[in-house]
């Protein structure tokens, strides 16, 4: 008898945020921080367009993109990987980086690939604790080793939205050693709005031992193309390129992609749109003594710790009114809070609604 062997694996698969209630036909989804304005008006052409090419490969470089992004952002080109969504430049850095029982550290409250992808390839997860549920650089400088290979860390942070400003994110850098490699996911910079607040981008374009990971997942509304990119070192991209997929990008999301990219109308509503809305619901919630974090990204941590009611009561109400938010218990272990993502004006003004409709029963 042939018995087939593998790997085996020490991990928590990840549960993205739940989209579907049984029975239930409109759902307000407000679990996974999508866009609140869909997508470019521009990009939605390109996807209308019937005279895309099906039959044929896409550019397997992103090149078109790569120089968009780079004329964007003010880039070089030559620095910038493009992947389906971020999540597969994460993957792509931990098995160009990490060895087995070499060591990752991740704030313990975090996005859930950092740790998967680098328990994947066998190295050993460090957990560094946040203060206030804000990333502590002491934390993190506490837990380096000599085996230390990555840091990841997003800015601002899923799913506690809060952020390292400008003068935290130098003194990390500075105090690390030179040869662990600094990931800085910017997934949200786009919406933030702060003053002491720069993007990793913006700070360490030309830093040899900083890696930015960007997505077009959240502001640009592509969630379903899985579109993301990396910018780092001209000797990462070269050797990422080797281990790349071929044709991971298909044709319509690069296209789609850079129509977004040109539409900064679109841009600019979806931030005014977030700053408004997310401030609005924040201040709405206080009133039932729901607090959260200060307004950073499209989302707000919502604490029920001074609620009369408990998260997971809160929670089952809202879904028999046929809204979904993100339990934080599964996966980040946050017990009695929930992430709230800031939806259309129509879904935050449901929301509040049913919201008043719990605690004026």
């Amino acid at each position: 008898m042939t018995i087939l062997r593998f790997k085996s694996f020490d991990l928590q698969p990840y549960e993205p945020g739940k989209s579907i209630i049984k029975n239930v036909k409109n759902i307000i989804k407000l679990s996974a921080n999508e866009s609140a304005l869909g997508i470019s008006p521009k990009a939605k052409k390109v996807l209308l367009n019937k005279n895309s090419f099906f039959n044929r490969y896409p550019d397997s470089k992103s090149k078109k993109l790569r120089k968009q992004i780079s004329k964007s952002f003010k880039c070089d080109e030559n620095k910038i990987i493009c992947g389906a969504g971020s999540d597969e430049v994460i993957q792509m850095l931990c098995q160009l980086f990490l060895n087995p029982k070499d060591e990752v550290i991740v704030p313990e409250f975090s996005f859930l690939m950092y740790r998967i992808y680098s328990k994947i390839v066998g190295a050993k997860v460090i957990f560094s604790k946040e203060q206030n549920f804000k990333i502590s650089i002491s934390e993190i400088l506490k837990k380096v080793t000599k085996k230390t290979k990555i840091v990841f860390l997003a800015n601002p942070n899923n799913p506690t939205g809060t952020y390292l400003n400008k003068f935290e994110l130098f003194e990390l850098r500075k105090k690390l050693r030179n040869n662990i490699l600094l990931v800085i996911d910017d997934a949200y910079a786009e919406y933030m709005e702060n003053s002491d607040y720069k993007s990793g981008l913006d700070l360490f374009k030309n830093k040899k031992n900083v890696f930015i990971l960007r997505t077009f997942s959240k502001i640009y509304g592509l969630a379903s193309l899985r579109v993301g990119w990396g910018y780092g070192d001209k000797k990462i991209i070269k050797n990422l390129n080797l281990i790349k997929p071929p044709f991971n990008l298909n044709t319509l999301a690069q296209q789609a992609a850079v129509e977004s990219l040109k539409d900064t109308n679109f841009i600019y509503r979806s931030i005014k749109h977030n700053s408004i809305y997310a401030r609005k619901v924040k201040k709405f919630l206080e009133k039932y003594n729901i607090k959260s974090n200060k307004v950073s990204a499209n989302f707000l941590l919502l604490d029920f710790t001074k609620c009369k009611f408990k998260a997971k009561y809160f929670n089952k109400k809202l879904i028999t009114k046929g809204i979904i938010l993100r339990s934080t218990e599964y996966g980040y272990k946050i017990k009695n809070m929930m992430r709230l993502t800031i939806g259309s004006k129509t879904d935050c003004l449901k929301f509040m609604r049913a919201v008043e409709g719990i605690f004026h029963k």
